[in-house]
């Protein structure tokens, strides 16, 4: 196994700090934290390399709060100059990591996401059912008889329960610079967790990063030990698709065991084997194998948001400029599922509204 060396001395180089700050500042320009470290720009990136070079670094406190969305979750946001330092940890490991990580893990990774893994998918659907073919149940083919079953789990209270010394013993096999190490110990030790040496911040980017280096471990045991090939995953969320439900079975309880190993267990209720043809809630839509469909969840959230804003709208507090801005973003994830109907029902709202107010 290749290991690397002096990687700190990569990490403090000048170029490294500049390109983490502008990957840090990347879509928050106008953030008061970035305003204010930028108008001593030249002489606070100094300052942070200089922090690194003798090693006298130390993160600040994290700034907690809660976002709905609409599920509620806690969010760890990190000072601006502690987030450059994250860029410049990253783009030394992901140079190194990239490269093992296997092709179907969806989060937090270049020219990959949400509807990649989708896509990755509708193709392990058509795969395990033999392109939709229906299993004869009494002599009698049905439209609910598609065959193959997906075996769906959830890593229990997944960022809360990382253990830091696995994910160092894993890191350590590659890194061999202590120096990189004791670097990112710093940045796990700043977050206060209810379990000692236990626990990423939701906020992070090297959260999300480390997230998939932690589980990477369980990708190699899926496709390499138990060869599933139709497997996918999204962060702490997984997917197996195969043909027989006695296989899934099997292969859930040996993934029990395994992670036995990483100090993390599957969620009870949230791990459980489904066959396709009833469909699967997988990364905020329900997927069955003529269409997708969005979360009830999501959509009741969504039509109580929709209901505020045309009253804004009906009483002028806001323009259809703006109104359309705002429900960009929902647009924007409700048109990779079938609801072509149901959005252009809501600009034909929209438009009637406009009509009686002129």
């Amino acid at each position: 196994m290749k290991s690397y060396n002096n990687l700190y001395s990569i990490l403090c180089s000048s170029e490294n700090i500049r390109l983490a700050y502008e990957k840090a500042r990347k879509g928050k320009s106008k953030n008061k934290s970035v305003i204010e470290f930028e108008k001593n720009l030249h002489v606070n990136l100094y300052n942070l390399r200089e922090e690194l070079m003798t090693f006298s670094y130390k993160p600040l406190h994290l700034k907690r709060f809660i976002i709905r969305d609409p599920k509620s979750r806690v969010i760890h946001a990190s000072a601006f100059r502690d987030r450059i330092i994250h860029h410049a940890i990253i783009n030394v490991l992901i140079l190194i990591y990239e490269k093992i990580f296997i092709y179907d893990s969806y989060a937090s990774r270049i020219d990959k996401g949400v509807h990649q893994a989708l896509s990755r998918f509708d193709l392990f659907k058509r795969k395990v059912s033999r392109n939709g073919k229906r299993v004869r149940s009494g002599g009698v083919r049905t439209a609910n008889s598609i065959e193959g079953y997906v075996l769906k789990c959830d890593i229990k209270h997944y960022f809360d329960t990382v253990d830091h010394e696995v994910l160092l013993s894993i890191l350590r096999r590659k890194i061999k610079d202590e120096n990189l190490i004791q670097l990112i110990k710093k940045v796990l030790d700043n977050f206060e967790s209810p379990f000692k040496g236990k626990g990423m911040p939701l906020g992070n980017y090297t959260s999300q990063f480390f997230a998939n280096v932690y589980l990477n471990e369980l990708d190699y045991f899926v496709k390499h030990i138990l060869r599933a090939q139709c497997y996918i995953r999204y962060v702490d969320d997984f997917i197996i698709l195969h043909r027989s439900k006695e296989v899934l079975e099997l292969w859930k309880k040996r993934i029990e065991n395994y992670l036995e190993c990483l100090k993390i267990e599957l969620h009870t209720d949230k791990s459980i084997i489904i066959p396709l043809k009833n469909g699967v809630t997988f990364l905020g839509y329900r997927v069955f194998y003529y269409c997708k469909l969005l979360r009830r969840r999501n959509t009741r959230h969504f039509k109580a948001k929709l209901a505020k804003l045309l009253d804004q709208y009906k009483s002028k507090e806001i323009k259809k400029g703006d109104l359309i801005q705002l429900l960009q973003g929902w647009f924007g994830y409700a048109k990779w599922a079938n609801t072509y109907k149901f959005r252009q029902k809501i600009l034909k709202v929209i438009e009637n509204i406009e009509r009686e107010r002129v």
